[in-house]
C-alpha cells in the first residue's frame, strides 16, 4: 500500500481500487452483455466506415490492428484496467498522472460503447473523479519536489463532493416527491433500493416514528450539513461534515449493499480532511514536564471567536433540524413526531437563492486556495525553483479553473435550478467537451418513491403454454422466501436495468428485447447473468419455447401483521403484464428486434487466432462459470492478504534491526591523570576555534563544565 499519509494519497489509492472493482465487474459480464451471443452484441455498434483514429470515441477501433474481435477488445481493455489499477493500489510510484490518464481513457471507451448498461450515475461519477485523479496525481516525468499547487487541484474533489451530496439531497425535494415531504421515504426506500440486504428487512421493522426521524437526518445530512461545513475555514467543522457523510454511507452500505457510488462518496469525502488528521497519531509526543509556549492575547482571542462560530454552526444545524421538520417529543408514549414545515414552492424559492450563493462560495474558496498556493510558490528559495513552481501553479490553476467553470453548467441543470445565469461562453465550452465526460450532472435521475411497493419484473418460461416457471435472477428479489443477497462491490448491470425498467414501465428497450431473444435461444452467456448455478435455473437442459414477463409489487413482510408470511422475506401482489407471450418466430418479437437493430443479417465470422486472442481465451476459460460477486470478493481478499503479509514482514524486519547504543549508555573509561592535566591547562580561547574543530570536540569529549 505504500506510505499513505495524506488525504490526497488516500484519494488516489481509493480511486485506483475503485477502478479495479469497476473493470473486473464489467469484465465478468462482457460475454452476456456484449458478446457475439449476448444481449447487445458490441460488433453491431462498430461503424462500417472507419473514421480517423483521433475522431474515434472509443479504443474499440484498435481491435482490428491487434487481430481481435470487438468482444475480445472489450475484454482486453478491462484486463488492462484491472492490471493498471492493481499496480497503482500496490505500488506508490504507479500512482502517477499518466497511469490515471490511461485508466480514464479505458473506462471512457467502455462508457461510449456500453449503451444503457454503462450509463448509470456511478459511471458518470467515476469518469469525473478519474479526471480529477489525473490532475491530483504527480507527473513522474517532471521529477519535481515543488508541488505547492496540490491544494488547488485537490480542492476540485471537495467541490465535486459538495455538488454530488447537495444535488442528491436537493433532488429529493425539488422533484416534488411526496414520500420525502411526508417523511415516509426511508421506510419505502429500504424496499425500493436496487439491492436491499438482510439488515434492511430488520431496519424496516423499526417503529414508524424512528424511520421518519431517519428521513429527517438524511435530508439534513445532504442539504444543510454540506452548506455550512464543506467550505468552512474551521477545521473541526469540516471534520464534522466528514464523519456525518461517512456515517451516512456506512448506513447505505449496510442496508443496500456496497455499490461503487458509496465507495466513490467515501473516497471524495477525504477532501474534507487535512494532513494533520492522519499524522496526529504518528507525531512525536511531548515529554512530561515540557511546558507549552504561552499564547498571545491575539491568538487566544482568535481561538475563542473560532469556538463561538463553531458553536453557532452546530446550534444552527440543531435549530433547522427542529423547526424545519417540526420535531416534537411525546414523553408519555416515548416517541417523536416530525413533519415538514415547508412546501415545494417554498423549497424552490430557497433553492433559487442558495444556488447562486453556493457557486460564489465555491469561487471564493477556490480563489483562496489558488492565492495561498501562489504565495507558497513565491516564497520558494532560488530563482529557478521559484519560476518552475510558479509555472506548475499556473498550468494546474488554469486547468482547475476550467473544470470548475464547466461543472457549473450541469450543476445548474437540475430541477429547481436555472442554467440561464451561466455565461453563454461556458455553456458552449461545455457542449464542445460534453462527450469526454469531464464533469457530470447529479440528482437528475431521482425517481419518485412508490408507496405501493417495489415493482419487479418477473420472467416466466414454458414449454407448452400451460405450465409456467419463473426465472429468478441472483441479485434481486424474485422468490419471496429467498434471503436478500450480498452483492457489492460487484455491479450486476442486467439487474440494475431491470430494476430501472420496472420503475419506469418501459418494455420496448432494445436490451429487454435482446434479453428475451437470447433466453428463448438458451444462450449460456446470457443465462449466467441470471443464474450461475445451473441447478437454480429451471431451463438449463432445454430453453423455453415461450416467455412472458409480469410486473409485481414487492413489500417486506411484517411479522406483526403478516401472520401467513412468517417464513418469507417478501410478500407480493400481481400488478399487470409487462411483456406479452412470445416465441422465437413471433412477429412482435421480430419487429422489435428489427427496430432495435438486433436482427442479424450476416453470420458471425470466426476470429483470428493470434497470441493475444489465445491469452484472452485462456483467461476467460478460468473465469467462466464464476459469479461476479465471487470474482471481486476473491480479488479483494487477495489484495488484503498481500497487505497483511507486507505489514507482517515490515514489522518483523523492523524488530530485527540492531539498536545503536546511545552515548549516554556507553561504558565510561577512567581517564588518565595526564589527560586531565592537559585539558585543565588548555587556554580558554580554544572554544572559539573553527566550526569543524568544535564539532569534533563535541563528538569526542565532554566539556569541562559538564564534567563538574
Amino acid at each position: 500500500m505504500g506510505e499513505v499519509k495524506t488525504p490526497r494519497q488516500w484519494f488516489l489509492w481509493s480511486i485506483a481500487l475503485i477502478y479495479v472493482c469497476a473493470f473486473a465487474s464489467t469484465y465478468v459480464q462482457i460475454p452476456g452483455l456484449y458478446g457475439d451471443e449476448g444481449i447487445l452484441p458490441v460488433r453491431l455498434q462498430v461503424p462500417k466506415v472507419q473514421r480517423p483514429l483521433l475522431e474515434q470515441e472509443s479504443l474499440l477501433c484498435l481491435g482490428p490492428y491487434l487481430g481481435l474481435e470487438p468482444q475480445q477488445t472489450l475484454e482486453l481493455m478491462c484486463l488492462l484496467g484491472v492490471a493498471l489499477g492493481l499496480g497503482a493500489v500496490l505500488l506508490e510510484p504507479l500512482r502517477d498522472s499518466l497511469i490515471y490518464l490511461c485508466l480514464q481513457a479505458l473506462y471512457l471507451s467502455l462508457y461510449n460503447v456500453g449503451g444503457d448498461f454503462l450509463h448509470s450515475e456511478w459511471d458518470v461519477l467515476l469518469l469525473e473523479a478519474g479526471v480529477l485523479a489525473v490532475l491530483v496525481a504527480p507527473l513522474g516525468l517532471l521529477h519535481s519536489s515543488y508541488r505547492y499547487h496540490d491544494p488547488v487541484s485537490f480542492w476540485l474533489t471537495r467541490w465535486l463532493f459538495f455538488r454530488l451530496t447537495f444535488c442528491t439531497g436537493v433532488s429529493k425535494l425539488a422533484s416534488g416527491d411526496p414520500a420525502w415531504y411526508d417523511l415516509s421515504a426511508l421506510s419505502h426506500h429500504l424496499e425500493n433500493q436496487m439491492s436491499p440486504t438482510l439488515l434492511a428487512w430488520y431496519v424496516h421493522q423499526l417503529p414508524d416514528w424512528l424511520l421518519r426521524l431517519g428521513a429527517v437526518v438524511v435530508l439534513q445530512s445532504e442539504i444543510i450539513v454540506p452548506l455550512v461545513t464543506f467550505f468552512a475555514p474551521i477545521r473541526r467543522l469540516r471534520l464534522f461534515g466528514f464523519y456525518v457523510q461517512l456515517f451516512l454511507q456506512l448506513c447505505y452500505i449496510l442496508t443496500g449493499n456496497c455499490s461503487l457510488l458509496n465507495l466513490l462518496r467515501i473516497t471524495l469525502s477525504f477532501s474534507l480532511l487535512d494532513d494533520d488528521h492522519f499524522n496526529s497519531n504518528s507525531s512525536p509526543k511531548k515529554k512530561k514536564g515540557q511546558d507549552k509556549k504561552p499564547r498571545s492575547y491575539g491568538q487566544a482571542l482568535v481561538s475563542y471567536l473560532t469556538l463561538l462560530v463553531e458553536l453557532a454552526v452546530y446550534l444552527f444545524i440543531l435549530y433547522s433540524f427542529i423547526t424545519l421538520f417540526k420535531i416534537q417529543i411525546n414523553w408519555e408514549e416515548k416517541t417523536l413526531s416530525s413533519k415538514t414545515s415547508f412546501n415545494q414552492n417554498g423549497f424552490n424559492a430557497f433553492l433559487e437563492v442558495f444556488q447562486e450563493l453556493t457557486i460564489w462560495i465555491g469561487v471564493l474558496s477556490f480563489t483562496w486556495e489558488a492565492v495561498s498556493a501562489m504565495l507558497n510558490c513565491v516564497c520558494t528559495r532560488g530563482i529557478a525553483s521559484k519560476l518552475w513552481s510558479l509555472l506548475q501553479w499556473a498550468v494546474i490553476t488554469a486547468a482547475a479553473a476550467a473544470v470548475f467553470a464547466l461543472s457549473v453548467v450541469p450543476y445548474t441543470s437540475m430541477s429547481g435550478m436555472s442554467v440561464s445565469k451561466v455565461l453563454p461562453a461556458v455553456r458552449d465550452a461545455y457542449s464542445a467537451v460534453e462527450r469526454y465526460q469531464l464533469v457530470g450532472a447529479y440528482g437528475i435521475q431521482h425517481r419518485l418513491i412508490s408507496a405501493e411497493g417495489r415493482p419487479e419484473i418477473i420472467l416466466e418460461g414454458s414449454y407448452d403454454g400451460l405450465t409456467w416457471t419463473e426465472m429468478n435472477p441472483m441479485y434481486k428479489p424474485g422468490n419471496v422466501n429467498a434471503v436478500p443477497p450480498i452483492v457489492g462491490p460487484h455491479q450486476p448491470r442486467l439487474e440494475w436495468l431491470m430494476w430501472q425498467a420496472a420503475q419506469g414501465g418501459d418494455d420496448t428497450s432494445p436490451w429487454f428485447t435482446g434479453l428475451i431473444q437470447r433466453l428463448l435461444q438458451g444462450k449460456p452467456e446470457v443465462v449466467r447473468l441470471l443464474q450461475v448455478d445451473e441447478a437454480q435455473y429451471p431451463f438449463s437442459q432445454r430453453p423455453p419455447a415461450l416467455i412472458k414477463a409480469k410486473l409485481y409489487n414487492y413489500h417486506f413482510t411484517d411479522p406483526a401483521k403478516d401472520k401467513t408470511h412468517l417464513q418469507n422475506w417478501w410478500r407480493r401482489q400481481y400488478k399487470k403484464e409487462f411483456f406479452p407471450i412470445v416465441n422465437l418466430d413471433d412477429p412482435t418479437l421480430n419487429k422489435l428486434l428489427e427496430e432495435s437493430g438486433l436482427k442479424e443479417k450476416f453470420p458471425v465470422q470466426p476470429g483470428s487466432d493470434t497470441p493475444v486472442s489465445q491469452v484472452l481465451s485462456l483467461i476467460r476459460g478460468h473465469v467462466k462459470g464464476l459469479s461476479g460477486s465471487l470474482v471481486l470478493s476473491t480479488l479483494l481478499a487477495t489484495l488484503a492478504g498481500i497487505f497483511l503479509i507486507k505489514a507482517i514482514l515490515s514489522w518483523a524486519l523492523g524488530n530485527r534491526k540492531p539498536r545503536p547504543a546511545s552515548a549516554d549508555h556507553k561504558p565510561k573509561k577512567p581517564k588518565e591523570p595526564s589527560e586531565m592535566a592537559e585539558k585543565s591547562q588548555a587556554p580558554a580561547t580554544s572554544n572559539r576555534g573553527s566550526k569543524k574543530d568544535s564539532n569534533e570536540k563535541k563528538d569526542t569529549d565532554r566539556s569541562p563544565r559538564k564534567r563538574k
